[in-house]
């Protein structure tokens, strides 16, 4: 069971690593995402966006190995 709630973290890590290098494809998966449910969207600003998105991944980056800390700290795992 503490490894499946140390998976979250993990997950969490990878997808902050993912939005942190490649923003881009993140926004287009948005796009097609909202695509599908009959919405168009569109950035105002694409630097910004890309700018916002990078800083979304590398506080999650850094939300993530916070929280694995902890739960390796507290668990048995260390």
């Amino acid at each position: 069971m503490a490894q499946l709630i140390l998976a979250i973290p993990i997950c969490s890590l990878m997808v902050g690593i993912f939005l942190l290098r490649r923003p881009e494809s993140a926004i287009e998966i948005q796009r097609r995402f909202y695509a599908k449910i009959n919405w168009k969207i569109e950035p105002i600003s694409m630097g910004m966006e890309i700018r916002n998105t990078r800083l979304m991944g590398l506080f999650l980056i850094i939300l993530s190995l916070s929280v694995a800390t902890y739960l390796i700290a507290k668990s048995k795992f260390g």
